[in-house]
């Protein structure tokens, strides 16, 4: 049967098929009384987004909505969201939908009481103490895919459109203050969404137990969050309304985004730059990177998955595991290279000093470096 529970970590969500009919107490909690309702352009106009509108409606919070988001959202997109946000005289957001409308839903929370530009609170250093903490509007976040984990997350990622690259901007307050966790708005999601949102919270519970950072209660959600991914990712992507296993998938991706807190790595310091470059999507990346980059840390991560891979469901030790993973890719159709994505290697140049400076590096086991992240470009290209 699908799970419903009320946690309160990492931040309160309501967990449970069904409870998007929570929406106006989730903005009552959070303080809200007229919300902007942000969400990128493909959900604008599918009955889940209607009925949260509707929701809305009938409790008097209004029927504000923003979906002027691409899937790699930029600083456009921000711009636009912010200009809509304080036309309409909101005090607070909702983020809802799959990470980029999370992400740019939060942006607009954080920017629409900013003085400085965006990229003035990159992740780097304590850049986020330049923010004007109070001036950052409450926010509910209501996922509607099972990946990102964004919902759970105190950072977005947003393309900068002029050069191209990625970058994640981060504040303490930027962790939605309510979260409406409802299977049943990931039942429509079609079968490649399905697996490209449930690899991303793969990778994300893969680097985090990869990374050499010490983080023993992020070390445990990983593990946990593989599993679940192991166990439910084949019957959602089999059966689109198994409730049950799209539950655990999205419980596997609020796992894999706190897990993440301890450090990502090469997966997603290359698939970051080539999302900006190329507009691929972001999971599915993830997925194609996974086993060149798994091989490349096999001398500092063996161990601990020969110790974890029959827990996770794989046997083998790490061995096994790296082979289940092509394995796991193949079963869902994910190509086995990004060529077959749109990527060309003529833009390696370009992708290898992109790749290096992403905050992403610093978590991965092995050290990277030009010649080793050119050697992985050239491996999944």
């Amino acid at each position: 049967m699908s799970p419903t529970a009320n946690w309160s970590y990492p931040t309160a969500i309501k967990f449970g098929a069904g409870r998007i009919a929570e929406l106006p107490g989730a903005c009552a909690q959070a303080g809200i009384t007229r919300p902007l309702l942000v969400t990128d352009k493909g959900l604008a106009d599918l009955p889940i987004t209607q009925q949260a509108l509707d929701i809305l409606e009938t409790a008097g919070l209004g029927r504000a909505l923003f979906a002027q988001v691409d899937p790699n959202p930029n600083e456009k997109n921000l711009a636009a969201g912010v200009a809509a946000y304080l036309d309409g005289g909101h005090d607070g957001v909702i983020a809802f939908g799959g990470g980029s409308g999370l992400d740019l839903g939060k942006m607009v929370a954080f920017m629409a009481g900013q003085t400085r530009p965006i990229w003035d609170f990159e992740d780097i250093g304590d850049w986020w103490t330049r923010a004007d903490a109070d001036a950052i509007a409450p926010i509910v976040a209501v996922p509607t895919t099972a990946g990102t984990g964004s919902e759970v997350g105190r950072a977005s990622v947003i393309t900068n459109s002029e050069t191209h690259v990625k970058k994640i901007i981060f504040h303490p307050k930027v962790l939605p203050s309510v979260v409406i966790c409802d299977p049943e708005l990931t039942v429509g999601m079609p079968k490649f969404i399905t697996a490209g949102t449930g690899l991303d919270a793969f990778a994300h519970c893969v680097e985090a137990f990869s990374s050499p950072f010490y983080h023993p209660m992020s070390q445990g959600i990983a593990l946990e969050g593989m599993r679940l991914v192991v166990e439910y990712l084949p019957r959602a992507y089999a059966d689109g309304t198994d409730i049950e296993a799209r539950a655990q998938m999205m419980s596997a991706a609020a796992m894999g985004a706190t897990a993440f807190q301890k450090g990502l790595g090469a997966i997603h310091a290359l698939s970051h730059p080539i999302g900006a470059v190329f507009n691929t999507h972001h999971g599915t990346t993830n997925a194609v990177c996974m086993p060149a980059v798994l091989e490349l840390n096999a001398p500092m991560i063996a161990d601990r998955f020969d110790r974890a891979a029959s827990y996770i469901g794989v046997q083998g030790g790490f061995d096994g595991f790296r082979a289940f993973v092509q394995e796991f890719n193949d079963s869902f159709g994910i190509p086995r290279k990004l060529s077959e994505m749109g990527a060309t290697a003529d833009r390696i140049d370009e992708l290898v000093p992109m790749a290096l400076a992403d905050p992403s590096c610093g978590g991965n086991p092995v050290e990277l470096t030009a010649q080793n992240v050119r050697a992985l470009f050239q491996a999944v290209i």
